[in-house]
């Protein structure tokens, strides 16, 4: 079991807004942070993040929590399994009062083959001269971790004498396991690049060849630990300078983001051999910067560019694109000294909107009246996935790519206006502020109890009792805390507002007596004397109390 202490120093250690933002995207509003639920189907943002509070919570189905409980249901796990993911994700050590984690054995695993690998390239001439070659420095080795991993049977004689047992190895994604039961190396033969947690935690590694394997790169495979789709090589060590400096690099390969870092552009990274997916969204997202596409300007470099400038333009993002031209890798004009041009590219970079028109136009015989119908209906569906106003402003570029009207593209539509509302009456704002006020001030509970009860609260009744149970968890409780619609109210407020909602209550409580034909005379008489002359005047000069009408 893990140690309670344990977890509450891990939950102190983490920030919901970092823990969310590795799945989704989050955008700032006001206070708290929004997005689209992840847990149902929504245009509109209605799922917020409080950093102050450390919860979550969405208006739309009610779903809410803290870090913990966001990992659980977004990765299908248990509550110990939740704790010892975070754990891995943030290199936090979580003691055990017995037995052990999965998620500590793969960790265990990886850090130990780490330091063999940087211990083995020491050792093997050819890897380093390899490297020393691409124009590698021994301080960018050192600092990226680089290392060598030999031939299999030695990775088998290590495990065994660090006393790594082999299914915690295939845990953590280091040997596979034959289908007759027997375990081979993924990685031999090959200089290995370690990927990082954006946190700095150890997760896989990428293994290059040195010996004309058909198979240049090859990566970890997916793990508790390792997702490829939500990781890019170098992040780790970039995201102080992207924080500091608003800018981004995407890259191709490992080589280039160590040859960027070692050319003095700190923010460059890169995807692990598979193209800029939605999935990396949330993590190009922190720090809201700038992203810069530096791509090889080949065949293959021009469509995946093309591909991730259409997907960063529907997603918000400003960039632009840079292809490297004549054959050319970044890594390669930073080995030869021309480091200096790789900065006049960055500087030059195509916007991200005008390089997507531009390609789509280039790609298409304009002479031909069905390849020119074609690009058309191509421009149209991407400028159909920005915002307004974005669209109206690039639909003149691409009605003059196309040779054609800009009334083509609908220049004249509508702006399209999306207006969250979770505005309440009047009554129910002074009703839920003081519920509001008594979650986040508890001291006041006694305030209100001294004069009113739940049932004054008619429809928020279950809101009231919850929080004088000290019931936090109530999923109406938590959207409540993080409604910035509500005020909180001090002692003074909180009475002030108690006496409108009481003179309200009483005089909504004569209206019905009087319009009661079913009440005896004497009653009926006993009452609205009671309310006029005694009840109403009282809350007029000031005192509040609440007294039951037996009606």
């Amino acid at each position: 079991m893990i140690d309670n202490s344990s977890i509450e120093s891990l939950k102190n250690s983490i920030d919901i807004v970092d823990v969310i933002g590795n799945y989704i995207e989050l955008k700032k509003a006001g206070a708290n942070y929004k997005a689209n639920c992840p847990f149902h189907g929504e245009k509109t943002p209605s799922f917020v993040v409080s950093p102050s509070k450390q919860i979550y919570h969405c208006f739309g189905c009610g779903a809410g929590g803290d870090a913990i409980k966001f990992v659980m249901e977004q990765e299908k796990l248990t509550y110990p399994e939740a704790i010892e993911k975070l754990a891995a994700m943030y290199n936090f050590s979580l003691q055990y009062t017995q037995g052990r984690s999965d998620y500590s054995d793969a960790k265990r695993v990886l850090e130990a083959i780490q330091r063999w690998y940087v211990k083995n390239l020491e050792q093997h001439n050819v890897a380093k001269q390899y490297l020393h070659q691409r124009g590698v420095t021994q301080y960018s080795i050192e600092r990226f971790g680089i290392g060598y991993v030999p031939d299999g049977r030695s990775v088998m004689r290590f495990l065994d004498s660090a006393s790594l047992p082999r299914p915690q190895a295939v845990e953590a994604g280091i040997l596979a396991q034959g289908e007759d039961g027997g375990y081979y190396a993924r990685l031999v033969e090959r200089i290995t690049f370690p990927i990082f947690s954006p946190s700095g935690a150890a997760v896989g590694f990428g293994g290059r060849t040195i010996t004309n394997h058909p198979a240049k790169y090859i990566n970890s495979p997916q793990t508790k630990l390792f997702n490829k789709s939500r990781l890019l090589y170098g992040y780790n060590l970039a995201k102080e300078s992207i924080y500091k400096n608003k800018k981004l690099i995407v890259c191709e390969g490992y080589l280039d983001v160590v040859m960027f870092h070692q050319a003095g552009f700190h923010e460059a990274v890169a995807t692990l051999g598979t193209a800029l997916t939605s999935e990396h969204l949330p993590l190009l997202r922190k720090g809201d910067p700038k992203i810069i596409l530096a791509y090889d300007g080949d065949k293959a470099g021009v469509a995946a560019a093309l591909k991730a400038a259409q997907m960063l333009s529907h997603a918000n993002f400003d960039g632009g694109v840079v292809l490297f031209p004549d054959g050319q890798d970044p890594a390669d004009l930073i080995a030869k000294g021309e480091s200096g041009k790789v900065a006049k590219l960055l500087n030059e970079a195509k916007p991200l909107i005008p390089f997507v028109l531009e390609k789509i136009a280039q790609e298409h015989d304009l002479h031909d009246p069905r390849a020119k119908e074609v690009a058309f209906g191509q421009m149209r569906e991407f400028l159909a996935g920005l915002s307004q106003i974005i669209k109206e402003a690039y639909i003149p570029m691409a009605s003059t790519l196309l040779g054609i009207s800009p009334v083509m593209f609908g220049a004249k539509s509508q702006p399209h206006r999306v207006k969250e509302n979770f505005s309440q009456p009047k009554d129910d704002v002074a009703q839920l502020s003081i519920i509001k006020s008594m979650l986040e001030q508890p001291e006041l509970i006694d305030t209100v109890l001294n004069v009113v009860d739940s049932t004054l609260f008619g429809p928020y009744a279950p809101l009231f009792d919850a929080v004088v149970r000290g019931d936090k968890e109530h999923p109406q409780l938590r959207g409540l805390a993080l409604d910035e619609n509500l005020q909180l109210l001090d002692e003074d407020e909180i009475e002030q507002m108690l006496g409108s909602i009481l003179m309200k209550f009483y005089n909504q409580k004569l209206r019905q007596i009087v319009s009661d034909t079913t009440m005896p005379f004497n009653k009926k008489s006993f009452l609205i004397r009671k309310i006029k002359t005694d009840i109403i005047p009282k809350l007029k000069q000031g005192e509040l109390f609440f007294e039951p009408l037996d009606m």
